[in-house]
């Protein structure tokens, strides 16, 4: 029977590259604070921005998908959910909430799990949503032939409910310890739940809301501003080549978390890089809103979107970005590139 135990730093871990991420992702957070240090409502628009695109991202990886504009109505419930990808992006909406708002009150136990669980299929008539896997599942993968094999075969269902009670008590006893850093606890208890993958359907999605809801509660709230899911979903590739690598031989006790655990310390620091990012363009120099535009454009490298300007400048509506962008167009400062969804613009200066 496969045991957990965080009371202790795995081999795997002790590397001078997790020691680095690890300290790079502890200063962030030491600045955290001062980065945070700005207006209400740029905060606001930041909290916004980023549950939108977790949502999305969380829900695109397992190919859930809706367009932008019913993506923005659904989180902002401005509209009901019209199919079943609508009504499960619509559940992974009520539990983010969740997670936001009482992330200090909600201990990741057996019972919690499945309540999140449920929640997140409150919207679907599937019935499964609440209850551990009632068969044995299998992580099938490609070739490039096109065939199929089994990559990996999670904890059998009759044998679940135990292994989920073990994983949290390892957590709870791992935290307790403090022996191991609360974060390189967190993740490996990711790893593990995914691993024992305790659902027939939304395993992906509750790991990635049980990793944002233990960075919370290790005080990281990065996660609320910048989304950790959509820099996952940017790095899907390097994601599954990570979990794969750290699945390996996990049955039997001998694997290596350190693949999973360091992609995802890199994916935090990119969070907080971003949160830094976009709040020292808000607090760079006492810009206008037009100034704060053409400075983005200034300051980047190649084709820069609408979509990602208005990612970067918090506070900003659409509008003005249009007019800013209309501008600098006419100016001949940037170019403007391609067509449709694709258009982009380039600073020439």
């Amino acid at each position: 029977m496969r045991g957990f135990d965080y009371t202790r730093l795995h081999p795997g871990l002790l590397t001078q590259r997790t020691m680095d991420l690890l300290a790079a992702v502890h200063e962030r957070r030491g600045r955290q604070a001062s980065d945070l240090a700005v207006g209400r409502d740029v905060l606001d628009a930041l909290v916004e921005v980023a549950r939108v695109q977790s949502a999305g991202a969380s829900n695109r990886i397992e190919g859930i998908r809706t367009s932008d504009a019913r993506l923005r109505a659904i989180m902002g419930e401005r509209t009901d959910p019209r199919s079943r990808d609508e009504e499960e992006i619509a559940g992974y909406r009520d539990v983010l909430a969740t997670i936001h708002e009482s992330h200090n009150f909600i201990e990741p136990t057996p019972g919690v799990i499945l309540q999140l669980h449920r929640d997140m299929y409150r919207h679907t008539p599937l019935s499964g949503g609440g209850r551990f896997k009632d068969s044995d599942n299998e992580i099938v993968g490609v070739r490039a032939d096109g065939t199929r094999y089994v990559r990996f075969r999670p904890v059998a269902a009759a044998a679940t409910p135990d292994a989920v009670e073990r994983l949290c008590a390892a957590l709870r006893e791992g935290l307790a310890a403090g022996a191991v850093d609360p974060v390189l606890v967190s993740m490996e208890f990711v790893l593990d739940f995914t691993c024992v993958h305790p659902f027939t359907d939304g395993n992906g999605r509750m790991s990635r809301l049980l990793t944002l809801l233990l960075l919370y509660r290790c005080g990281y709230e990065v996660g609320k501003y910048v989304s950790i899911e959509k820099e996952i979903e940017r790095t899907k590739g390097d994601y599954y080549e990570a979990l794969a690598a750290s699945s390996s031989g996990w049955n039997e006790g001998a694997n290596d978390p350190g693949p999973f655990v360091r992609y995802m310390l890199g994916a935090v620091l990119a969070a907080y890089r971003d949160l830094e990012a976009r709040v020292g363009a808000v607090s760079a120099a006492r810009m206008t809103k037009a100034e704060r535009v053409e400075e983005a454009l200034r300051s980047s490298v190649g084709r820069v979107t609408k979509a990602r300007l208005m990612e970067t400048l918090p506070g900003v509506s659409q509008t003005t970005v249009e007019r800013a962008l209309g501008a600098l167009v006419a100016a001949g400062r940037i170019e403007k590139v391609g067509a449709g969804r694709s258009t982009g613009y380039v600073w020439r200066g």
